[in-house]
């Protein structure tokens, strides 16, 4: 009986110490996720002329508290509503009458910072604003082109904000990608963020989320990209190029083809991109499939510049050709095939190079390697970034490409 009472008595304190540590340790900081209002997406564009007198008699009041003397910015957001979010298989849209705008709810407001927008979108809202969901930050290119510095450091900052969210520029209103309503997601702003996701997967975009972006903005020997994106018809969305900065400000965008030059330079894989190869006169087209890359670079200092040479591969599958006389079992062909996608791949990544020398924007990180391998160089003539900007605009570059054929298909005539 004492063994019993002793079992018990043990079982009776340690129970106690559970519920001490369980009202001492538990949710007294708790918040519902009904009380929560949980952010999915933002865009931020440049607001209209009236913006600064509704703005301040929101927050200012009218001067007692002057505002910060610079132009006004339109921040959206893109706000998940409790109990719509479709938790399994059903009817894309959430709805049948609504499409993806049943499931969030897009406010705007305006404001002198991002900061400043912010407290104004709350004073709209009863529940706190969360950002540990956001996946997607979109910037108008008008804003990316003033400077981005202010948008960074409230992200920065703020310790709820992801770094893999995705950051990108848009062709026109940012605005516009929080309010359309994709036919092929419930959640529009997921819709935009699986599509980045999808176009890494599958070799058309290179990993660049917001804390890589953040990243390679801070090095010396290295500037920052995002995507470039455009709504279409149809409330699609299209990866439109490359938008390339120099420090906090956007100077330029690619076009969309021009990506694979940067996926070339990197080396990265898989190739998910497709060409179109002209054999002999313009009549005959073969059009192939690149399934994979690899590329290293190295640098030796060249008339007290750097000189980067490229040695890049490719490996490409026929996928079809116009004329039943192309003989795609010839191995003449197939040198040819290789040779002219050789001389295509070489001539698009020399064009990308200079349009990023001329705007003194290096998103490939030749500065970073030179700052590795060359370190006496780089302390006795760089040492900045601004210097580097200057630097590898007279930069030399060398480009080796090969390519091989590896599939033709199940049937070579």
């Amino acid at each position: 009986m004492r063994e019993h009472a002793s079992v018990d008595y043990k079982l009776r304190i340690i129970m106690t110490l559970l519920l001490l540590a369980s009202l001492l340790t538990g949710c007294w900081d708790r918040m519902e996720l009904e009380e929560r209002a949980v952010v999915l997406g933002i865009s931020i564009d440049t607001a209209g002329p009236d913006a600064a007198k509704k703005e301040d008699e929101v927050s200012h009041l009218m001067g007692k508290y002057p505002a910060p003397k610079q132009s006004m910015i339109q921040l959206s957001v893109q706000i998940a509503l409790p109990g719509r979010i479709p938790l399994g298989p059903g009817e894309i849209g959430g709805s049948s009458d609504g499409g993806g705008k049943q499931t969030v709810w897009v406010l705007s407001v305006v404001g002198h910072t991002i900061d400043d927008a912010m407290m104004n979108l709350q004073q709209q809202i009863s529940g706190k604003l969360f950002f540990g969901h956001l996946r997607v930050i979109v910037i108008s290119e008008e804003i990316a082109r003033k400077g981005i510095q202010n948008i960074n450091d409230y992200l920065h900052r703020n310790a709820e904000v992801r770094r893999m969210a995705w950051m990108m520029v848009s062709k026109g209103k940012a605005k516009a990608l929080m309010e359309a309503a994709p036919k092929l997601e419930r959640v529009p702003t997921l819709y935009l963020a699986s599509t980045l996701d999808d176009a890494v997967r599958h070799g058309k975009f290179p990993t660049n989320y917001i804390g890589t972006f953040w990243s390679n903005s801070s090095k010396k020997g290295q500037e920052g990209f995002l995507p470039y994106i455009q709504i279409m018809e149809g409330e699609n969305v299209q990866i439109s190029g490359i938008a390339y900065f120099k420090g906090e400000r956007m100077v330029g965008t690619t076009k969309p083809f021009e990506i694979v030059g940067y996926l070339v330079i990197k080396g990265i894989s898989p190739a998910g991109y497709r060409g179109i190869i002209h054999l002999g006169d313009d009549s005959q087209i073969v059009t192939i499939h690149a399934t994979n890359r690899e590329a290293t670079t190295t640098v030796k200092i060249k008339d007290g510049v750097p000189h980067f040479t490229i040695t890049a591969m490719t490996e490409v599958n026929v996928e079809e050709k116009n004329e039943e006389v192309i003989p795609i079992n010839s191995s003449r062909i197939l040198e040819e095939i290789a040779s002219e996608n050789e001389r295509s791949v070489k001539e698009l990544v020399l064009g990308l190079l200079r349009k990023t020398q001329e705007k003194e924007s290096d998103i490939f990180g030749f500065g970073e390697l030179v700052r590795a391998t060359k370190p006496t160089y780089w302390n006795r003539n760089v040492r900045t970034a601004d210097r580097w900007q200057k630097l590898y605009k007279e930069s030399t570059f060398e480009i080796h490409v090969t390519s091989k054929v590896r599939r033709v298909g199940m049937k070579a005539e």
